[in-house]
């Protein structure tokens, strides 16, 4: 039997309230009636003088036995026999209070029914706290106990857990709070993650998002994305022993991109925003972190690219007249969902002159013959981002999403000649054998597209990949967004 249990009564009826709850102070002479006639007690949560018709008051300002009875309202009623529970009910309900208590005609001078209000223990803050004074917690990973003069976030830059900018310290309250975001359980294992194939568990994608700045309603969004970076199509060690410059580009699609404020639009790939920033940084810092990926480690990247700090964007769904990224891959519309992509930095595509959609199209297609080399094709999967203005001009045209993918593919077909080496004075290039032939700079289905970015400006980007070009690469993936 538990400290609380002792403290209970075996028989007879328990009322938790706290004075500042109108409908705990409207129900105070109800108390005092039911006090009267059997064996009462009331827990207050605020002030023990509370109410003060009711002789048998117990002090629960530490909220240890309204966290045993795990109450959520107040006020609660509760009838227990032989020790155990046999009725509850909370808020004021007349005929629910009569039938708990086997008290008829009470508070006949009072409504029939009102709402009660929030227990202070299910509060959040406090109810963390209450978890980890009682073990409850759940959590299973090790604990870290710094020194009592010691800077945490220096402690944790020491320690190599961070990716060079300061993180937030996963206290076990910032971590149960993050799981608040979720209903998986935390010891669910999400997968292996390379380099070195730990084990994944949805506790320490909570704990890396809590250092990466998260808030609770963001961890399905980093689930989600963790999921696809883990599907081996994605190939996430080959991601971070590669050479090139990739790292995961987490797009989002669906509802969940307004419910979290992330940002489609003005500045769609820059700064600014939090759920784009700290997303894309947690799967980085779980990477770092549970898999080992360091750079000069298994992290072989010449030269990397900013977005491995974060690269996290939503697509603007709600301004375009083309079917978002996430269908593509077989998601419905108006399912959230997110795609992970292996790219490096925005390559600018600029053209502020063109009005009609063949001449747009041809820009852009001379634009994506540059990436990785003009002399190699196919080189890579692409992901053009798609600016408002220009698509625009695809609209008016009636041009959907699969003319524009079409059109882009016809022009990027390329004359083995231009490609052999030594031709246009480059040595790049492949043998004399591909002359007479055209190569494709694209695989099929490596050319994604996805709109957004501000309402001014006819500048559109592409961000290339590392896929797709006769080599070991990965392949884009999405994953549906679960609570």
């Amino acid at each position: 039997m538990s400290a609380h249990e002792t403290t209970l009564p075996a028989d007879g009826l328990i009322a938790v309230v706290k004075r500042d709850c109108p409908t705990c102070t409207l129900t105070a002479p109800v108390l005092a009636e039911l006090a009267a006639r059997e064996r009462l007690t009331v827990f207050t949560q605020d002030d023990p003088t509370f109410p003060e018709s009711v002789p048998a008051r117990v002090d629960d300002t530490a909220l240890d036995v309204s966290h045993h009875l795990k109450i959520e309202i107040v006020p609660t009623l509760i009838r227990r026999v032989g020790g155990r529970e046999t009725g509850r009910t909370y808020g004021w309900d007349r005929a629910e209070w009569e039938r708990v208590s086997g008290v008829a005609g009470l508070g006949a001078d009072l409504p029939a029914m009102r709402p009660g209000c929030g227990a202070l223990n299910a509060e959040p803050g406090r109810l963390e706290d209450l978890l980890i004074r009682f073990g409850q917690t759940g959590l299973s990973a090790r604990r870290v106990t710094f020194g009592e003069d010691e800077d945490e976030i220096e402690a944790m830059f020491e320690r190599g857990w961070s990716d060079g900018l300061p993180v937030v310290p996963p206290t076990e309250k910032r971590v149960l709070r993050m799981l608040a975001g979720t209903t998986r359980d935390p010891k669910e294992v999400v997968g292996l993650c390379p380099p070195n194939l730990a084990e994944l568990t949805v506790e320490k994608v909570a704990i890396n998002a809590v250092m990466a700045g998260c808030k609770p309603e963001y961890l399905p969004v980093v689930l989600a994305a963790v999921e696809a970076a883990l599907d081996p199509a994605f190939s996430l060690h080959g991601v971070l022993a590669t050479t090139m410059f990739v790292g995961p580009v987490v797009i989002v699609n669906g509802p969940v991109r307004r419910q979290i404020s992330m940002n489609a639009r003005g500045n769609a790939l820059g700064q600014g925003n939090r759920a784009n920033a700290t997303i894309g940084r947690a799967l980085q810092l779980i990477v770092r972190n549970v898999g080992g990926g360091r750079p000069q480690e298994v992290d072989r990247a010449t030269l990397g690219n900013p977005g491995k700090y974060t690269y996290c964007f939503a697509e603007d769904e709600e301004g375009s007249s083309w079917e978002p990224l996430s269908t593509d891959f077989g998601v419905a519309r108006g399912v959230s969902a997110v795609t992970v992509f292996a790219g490096f930095g925005l390559q600018g595509v600029v053209d502020q002159k063109s009005r009609d959609p063949e001449s747009l199209s041809r820009s852009m297609a001379e634009s994506l013959k540059a990436i990785h080399n003009v002399k190699l094709a196919p080189a890579c999967d692409a992901l053009l981002v798609v600016c408002p203005e220009h698509e625009r001009t695809f609209r008016q045209a009636g041009w959907s999403k699969a003319r524009l993918l079409e059109e882009l593919y016809r022009l990027c077909e390329i004359p083995g000649e231009q490609l052999v080496r030594g031709a246009r004075g480059i040595e790049e290039g492949y043998p004399p054998s591909v002359a007479g032939t055209t190569r494709n700079k694209f695989r099929p289905g490596g050319l994604l597209i996805v709109r957004a970015g501000g309402s001014a400006g006819m500048f559109s980007g592409i961000i290339g990949g590392w896929s797709g070009g006769g080599f070991a690469g990965s392949l884009p993936v999405t994953r549906e967004v679960k609570s």
